[in-house]
């Protein structure tokens, strides 16, 4: 593969990467001591309910991308 295409390819999974763990620490990590015996959480603020399932949902996308942007950056610097 040609460099400029892994150097793409890097900084999307890298991107992707930032963004889904942005997202699971909005969506769960902030609020994990709030949660009640149905797995949500209401915040009176905002007014936005958030859900313990989320967890399930978005660590394992951030997981998954970080592993990519991983092996990208092995690739890159071989």
């Amino acid at each position: 593969m040609m460099a400029w295409m892994r150097r793409t390819a890097l900084i999307i999974s890298l991107g992707l990467s930032a963004i889904l763990w942005l997202a699971y620490y909005t969506q769960y990590f902030k609020w994990r001591h709030c949660f009640n015996e149905l797995g949500r959480c209401f915040d009176e603020e905002t007014g936005v309910t958030y859900l313990q399932q989320s967890n399930l949902f978005w660590l394992p996308l951030a997981v998954l991308f970080s592993c990519i942007s991983v092996v990208q950056l092995w690739r890159f610097l071989r």
